[in-house]
């Protein structure tokens, strides 16, 4: 199955609480985004996401990391599409040793998890796979 990838840095406009943390609904935008374009890849429509049955948050993202975010599908119904998804910081700020440090992290840290379903109308679905 076809899996789409994002990475992008936080920046101080997503920070939303003190110490420049960033809010978990980020990470959610940056999976509905990945959704978006499986859905494409599947579908040929952007469809529409439906809900999440797990989602886990387990790292704190603050202003200055560097997020990737993946997502695949899982399984296909007639409309629905079940994903995966997960967000890892691959690079953190060192404002510890100057303004503009940073680290490419050797292991990913794992931030966030989530499994949710999107549905595109049989009538929107303009690729048969």
């Amino acid at each position: 199955m076809d899996k789409a990838l994002i990475r992008l840095r936080m920046s101080a406009h997503d920070a939303h609480y003190g110490g420049n943390l960033v809010d978990g609904a980020r990470m959610l935008q940056l999976f509905g985004d990945v959704a978006t374009e499986l859905l494409i890849r599947q579908d040929g429509d952007e469809g529409l996401f439906a809900g999440y049955e797990k989602i886990e948050f387990l790292a704190p993202v603050f202003a200055g990391d560097y997020i990737e975010a993946d997502g695949q599908i899982v399984n296909v119904g007639n409309s629905s599409r079940k994903m995966t998804f997960e967000a890892r910081k691959v690079i953190r700020p060192r404002p510890d040793l100057s303004e503009s440090a940073a680290d490419v992290l050797l292991e990913p840290i794992v931030v966030c998890r989530a499994i949710g379903t999107c549905v595109t109308p049989k009538d929107k679905q303009r690729l048969k796979k």
